[in-house]
């Protein structure tokens, strides 16, 4: 489904005298449909890099990525969006309009890409109720606990039905409690079918899980194991 081949990201420093920086260095590795692969690595080790080159938000210095068998750096505008709309991405600051209730939040997405207002009255009600959030879909993401506003932000990336759903550091921000409800609605949206990607650095959660595990670390795969554990 999605193929890393031989990536290698570096950014280069306009500043004289500063050293360029290599992100990502001859990564190659693969994630097949249905899989839930935890993504670990300390700050810096690249994984947020790796999503944006997934989203095509930054392009690789070198090497490619397969989606569905296409080169995503090789599309067309037009094409580039589609495959987007086979990405869900969740954040650790949520990103979240802030003048907005969670129904608005889902719906602006689906408003987005063209879906008709019968479409939108159909799909946010479903989609807040998978996340478990359709008592508080009329407040305002500064009425929700950090927990609530991240299972409102999982809510949007899925409201498109993606293939993916790629959540960087989506726990960075929470307690303990909060952390272990939003790993149940992640291994609940995989088991729904969604191939999911999980950058963290938390190791309780990646132990919880007992699932794939790539290990970065300054850039490079060190580990990739089936069932895998946080060791750094």
């Amino acid at each position: 489904m999605i193929r890393f081949n031989d990536i290698t990201k570096i950014y280069t420093s306009r500043t004289a005298g500063i050293n360029n920086v290599v992100a990502l260095e001859g990564i190659s590795f693969g994630v097949d449909q249905g899989e839930f692969v935890s993504v670990v690595g300390r700050s810096g080790a690249g994984k947020t890099t790796l999503f944006k080159l997934i989203l095509a938000e930054e392009k690789p210095t070198q090497g490619s990525i397969l989606f569905n068998d296409q080169n995503i750096y090789k599309l067309g505008a037009g094409n580039l969006n589609r495959l987007r709309r086979n990405i869900g991405a969740v954040f650790q600051d949520y990103k979240l309009l802030p003048n907005a209730t969670v129904y608005e939040n889902i719906a602006y997405v689906m408003k987005v890409i063209g879906a008709k207002d019968s479409e939108i009255r159909h799909n946010v009600p479903r989609i807040l109720e998978i996340v478990e959030l359709e008592d508080r879909q009329k407040n305002y993401p500064a009425e929700l606990s950090g927990g609530e506003r991240q299972r409102a932000a999982i809510a949007r990336a899925l409201i498109h039905r993606p293939q993916v759903v790629l959540a960087d550091e989506p726990t960075g921000n929470l307690d303990p409690y909060h952390t272990l409800d939003i790993l149940k609605l992640l291994i609940k949206i995989n088991e729904m079918g969604t191939t999911v990607l999980l950058a963290t650095h938390n190791r309780e959660i990646v132990n919880k899980l007992k699932r794939r595990v790539v290990t970065l670390e300054k850039g490079k795969v060190i580990r990739d194991e089936k069932i895998g554990r946080f060791a750094l």
